[in-house]
């Protein structure tokens, strides 16, 4: 018994170090450009995105609105006061909805996160946040802005709060950096020992069988569902969506699960309730769900991948 255990923990051990060494770097990058971005270019976004407002740019807006998203270092409780800040200066509601849409799935350090999973991955996941951004816009648009009727409820929400207020900008960096380590870091051993117990218990056939491109799309329809409950941390993920790729899940799966986790991540569930109410709501997760598996079949049909 005891020989057992000790060979199963060498074993665990490699698969963790080995899965360590490969994203570490990329974590690190990750928090330091993040805090970066949060210090240093936060106010910078919003101000621009704020300065969209005075310009006609009508449905070509949704573009750089959503691309800002990707750049804002917020959480979606940091973003949607933001958002209600911007909505009672008279924002229009798509721009805004393909801002907080396209921050709820990337940010900057998950952007340096992913490029873990290889240069192909990363370009899909950037892309497809992108358009997901600029596909709600332009839902919200078509179904309530042209007819005047109003998407979000922002009643009751207050400005964000700063934390980044130390007048030194190099101890508010180290501060933000901080903050960010003790937020993802846990959550980012989490997902290596979870990878590496997959790697060590799971055999590739089987996890290829239900999630590689043979599947006839069931693995994406499967990926997208179990993105709702398995997704807690982006940076816990990578480590998970980089052990799955190797052993076998199609590329396809892989974004309809990387569009559904982060859309779906509980504390982002939450946020998003209070500002859309019931109906509007339930609309959101059908259109996630949508979204990710036409996005995973576009994908496997039409990106070659290893």
């Amino acid at each position: 018994m005891e020989a057992t255990l000790h060979r199963e923990f060498v074993y665990l051990w490699y698969y963790f170090s080995v899965q360590l060494d490969q994203i570490f770097d990329y974590w690190l990058l990750g928090m330091l450009l993040g805090s970066a971005v949060s210090v240093f270019g936060k106010e910078k976004i919003h101000r621009f995105f704020g300065r969209m407002q005075g310009g006609r740019y009508g449905l070509f807006g949704l573009l750089p609105a959503s691309l800002l998203g990707l750049a804002s270092p917020l959480c979606m409780y940091g973003t949607i006061p933001i958002a209600a800040s911007f909505a009672a200066r008279g924002m229009r509601e798509d721009w805004l909805a393909a801002f907080m849409m396209s921050s709820v799935l990337l940010n900057p350090q998950l952007i340096i996160y992913s490029a873990a999973l290889g240069e192909t991955a990363l370009a899909v996941r950037v892309v497809s946040c992108v358009l997901c951004g600029m596909a709600a816009g332009f839902l919200v648009y078509w179904f309530y802005g042209r007819r005047g009727r109003p998407f979000f409820r922002f009643d009751g929400f207050a400005g964000p709060e700063n934390h980044d207020t130390d007048p030194n900008l190099l101890l508010r960096f180290v501060k933000n950096f901080g903050r960010n380590v003790r937020a993802t870091g846990g959550w980012f051993l989490l997902g290596i020992v979870l990878a590496a117990l997959f790697q060590r218990y799971v055999p590739a056939e089987t996890f290829a069988g239900l999630f590689g491109r043979d599947n006839e799309g069931f693995g994406i329809l499967l990926a997208a569902t179990i993105g709702v409950p398995l997704y807690v941390c982006g940076g816990g993920t990578i480590p998970l969506l980089q052990a799955w790729l190797v052993s076998g899940m199609s590329l396809g799966s892989a974004a309809a699960f990387m569009i559904t986790g982060p859309a779906t991540k509980i504390t982002n569930l939450g946020a998003l309730k209070i500002c859309l109410g019931s109906g509007r709501f339930l609309l959101y997760l059908a259109f996630v769900m949508a979204f990710s598996a036409v996005t995973g079949f576009f994908v496997d049909a039409f990106i070659p991948y290893p």
